[in-house]
């Protein structure tokens, strides 16, 4: 087994939830990989008393990466959710991968979250995709804090990492990013505002001291004139410049507000091994960050004309929760974790499922009445028993037949329907085909299980080819989808992808078609003539005649083009490769009173078309991609001169208008012909060190330079 499935245990103890949304908080943790964003979350878990002691990435015994595949790579590729309880406050940390391939994770982490931390390692730069991850939260308008990890690694540099962030994440003078706290030797901080020395020489909890008077002033000036501000109070500057001593109360109630509301990011020293910071950052998640009651809930749509309104998050307003990650367990059968934006669920509880808008990348739009068995609360892979979940929370439920990631969750009388969040689009095709035939419906099954928990896979039977073909993220996505489908008992192996070309005709062509059969009784007779005529690009297929004086009986024509169509559909030859962009001219043939048939016209249509073939000069079709191709300028370069060996076609490039600051981007518009595109993906990534994107659409088709067009003509290509 390859996902959290293989895991998943119930605890027999139940877990008490949180009595209201305002002591609740969500918050996913988000950074680059290898940035400690897991193993912070055990440092977390064991320092609050929720798990006996915290495990390691390394010996794989972490409580949000218990799938296999994860163990493997020693880094987390799915959502997992662990909640812990600090001063009478419930906080779900809802782990994220920060590996590229797994956006799609990422994503519905930050919808089932109401904050971020975002975690920085002090031993590594920020590099381009650190930024794009900043970006996602950013584009949300998510409140975060900045969790600086790795204190105690040997190329660490706090100070350095503390003003890289200031310059990428502060703005344009650095000052939304400040510190809270500064280093007091190895074993302790100094909270500015507070001036209180707290010392984690003994461990977690600290031992706090009054710190310094002196200590750090203008890093302290520094914080509070930035909390003045984002203040809604307009008289504290003045204040402050007047040498009036701000209340503490007054600038820690100031604080919260701008981190709720997303204008400020502190940053937080962190060393989960020591525990140095552990209480500080409970100290933001608990008291900084906002409730769910403090916030939005989504837009919804109200169906089958039930007029419903959810205009707040509370436990008394109508059902309205949303699934952001699905397994399949053995014994449960489909668990989907939900968030509630609105209402109370308990066990019983008749529910409706809502899932529109998929459809195009093989989920397909379902309404379903079903009816929920037990509640969990999740911690990672286990699952305890609650008795109700509230607005706001965090749940598990099990045994939904038909729930899929990004569905709606609402009451059964009561049907409502939100957008999805935006899925990233995948971009990597795969082929695949069972092993055996006794394995396609293994495979079926599988697939089906794999779609339903996760929306970025595009399942496509391919319409030309016939293959089927899954579209990922990237190389390692691959991995795991391909070791989820061969977890559900599918033997599955990957094939050479195949390209949809066609053939047209390049100069007029003449064929001549004849079919004579005398077997006793009536016989076969029919014989037309043709001409082939090229067409431009896209025009298909057309089809005239200009026959003199009834030499092919009226009701024979449309035999004639029903077998010329045919024919030109399956392809001229044993390679099957469709023809199109002609126009077939039926000028000249020969019937029979008696012999003469439907069947005898439409097979001599054919011949002649396969005759016109030998006397004419055809040639290949190629799909051709108009692909944008988003990278920093430092790597612009390089994929120039890597899209001039890709046939490509650069039409144009442009600066990127939503690039931060110093982080410059340039997007390169190109046409690409589908066969160079289909590793792309992962070649895109090499060449720009995992920074650059691209988007890909269908322009059209056009001819394929002879060279190439010998190589695709080979055994296994169509």
């Amino acid at each position: 087994m390859s996902n959290k499935k293989a895991a998943t245990k119930t605890a027999t103890a139940t877990f008490e939830t949180a009595d209201r949304p305002e002591k609740i908080r969500n918050v996913a943790l988000v950074g680059h990989s290898a940035a400690g964003k897991t193993t912070l979350v055990e440092a977390l878990l064991a320092a609050t008393g929720t798990i006996p002691r915290a495990g390691t990435v390394a010996d794989g015994s972490t409580v949000s990466d218990s799938d296999p595949v994860e163990i493997a790579q020693q880094r987390s590729v799915a959502l997992a959710v662990c909640p812990l309880e600090w001063d009478g406050v419930v906080i779900n940390l809802l782990d994220t991968p920060g590996y590229p391939d797994f956006t799609g994770e990422l994503r519905a982490g930050l919808r089932a979250a109401d904050a971020a931390l975002f975690v920085v390692s002090a031993a590594d730069d920020i590099d381009p995709i650190t930024v794009s991850l900043w970006e996602e939260c950013a584009a949300l308008r998510t409140p975060r804090a900045v969790v600086i990890t790795k204190l105690d690694a040997p190329r660490a540099d706090y100070a350095g990492t503390v003003a890289a962030c200031q310059r990428v994440f502060g703005g344009s003078d650095g000052q939304a990013v400040l510190p809270l706290y500064v280093r007091d030797g190895e074993t302790a901080l100094i909270g500015l505002l507070t001036r209180t020395r707290y010392d984690y020489a003994n461990g977690f909890p600290p031992a706090e001291s009054p710190a310094a008077d002196a200590a750090d002033d203008d890093a302290r000036g520094a914080l509070i004139e930035a909390i003045i501000n984002n203040s809604e109070d307009e008289t504290l500057l003045d204040r402050y410049l007047s040498g009036e001593d701000l209340g503490l109360d007054v600038l820690i109630d100031d604080l919260e507000t701008a981190v709720a509301r997303g204008t400020f990011y502190p940053v937080l020293p962190v060393c989960s091994d020591t525990g140095l910071g552990l209480s500080e950052v409970l100290e933001v998640l608990s008291g900084g960050f906002p409730s769910p009651a403090e916030l939005n809930v989504p837009e919804v749509q109200a169906l089958y004309g039930i007029d419903t309104k959810v205009n707040e998050c509370t436990p008394a307003g109508p059902l309205l929760a949303e699934i952001v990650r699905t397994t399949v367990d053995p014994y449960l059968g489909r668990l989907s974790v939900l968030r509630l934006f609105s209402g109370t669920l308990t066990p019983e509880t008749a529910i409706h499922i809502s899932g529109h808008g998929g459809e195009s990348r093989g989920h397909p739009d379902h309404d379903a009445d079903e009816r929920v068995a037990q509640i969990f609360s999740p911690l990672g892979s286990t699952l305890r028993p609650v008795e109700r979940a509230i607005a706001g929370d965090i749940c598990a439920v099990g045994r939904l037949g038909v729930a899929e990631t990004g569905d709606t969750i609402s009451a059964k009388t009561a049907p409502l329907l939100m957008a999805p969040w935006e899925m990233p689009v995948p971009l990597l095709p795969i082929a695949v085909q069972a092993a055996t035939r006794a394995d396609e419906d293994t495979l079926a099954k599988g697939l089906s299980r794999l779609t339903a928990g996760d929306p970025t896979v595009r399942v496509e039977r391919h319409q030309d080819t016939g293959q089927l073909v899954l579209w990922c993220l990237g190389e390692a996505h691959a991995d795991v989808v391909l070791e989820r489908l061969r977890a559900t008992g599918a033997h599955v192996e990957m094939v050479p992808l195949r390209i949809a070309v066609n053939e047209t005709f390049t100069t007029e062509a003449k064929g001549h078609g004849r079919l004579v059969k005398q077997s006793g009784g009536h016989g076969q007779y029919a014989v037309c003539d043709i001409v082939v005529t090229p067409l431009p690009r896209g025009s298909g297929i057309e089809f005239t005649e200009k026959v003199v004086g009834g030499a092919v009986p009226s009701q024979f024509i449309g035999s004639v083009e029903k077998g010329v169509r045919a024919q030109l559909e399956q392809g001229l030859d044993q390679t099957h490769i469709p023809v199109v962009d002609v126009r077939v001219t039926l000028v000249d043939g020969k019937a029979h009173s008696v012999d003469s048939s439907d069947a005898a016209f439409q097979t001599a249509g054919s011949l002649a078309v396969k005759d016109a073939a030998t006397n004419g000069k055809l040639t290949l079709l190629e799909p051709i991609a108009a692909v944008d191709i988003t990278v920093p300028d430092a790597h612009v370069g390089s994929v120039m001169s890597d899209l001039s060996g890709r046939r490509a076609r650069v039409t144009g490039s442009e600066p990127d208008p939503t690039a931060m600051v110093g982080m410059e981007r340039t997007i390169v518009h190109a046409e690409i012909p589908d066969a160079e595109l289909t590793r792309y993906a992962t070649s895109l990534r090499s060449i720009t060190a995992g920074t650059g994107r691209f988007t890909r659409q269908f322009s059209r088709y056009d001819l394929v330079p002879a060279n190439v067009a010998a190589a695709m003509r080979s055994p296994g290509t169509d």
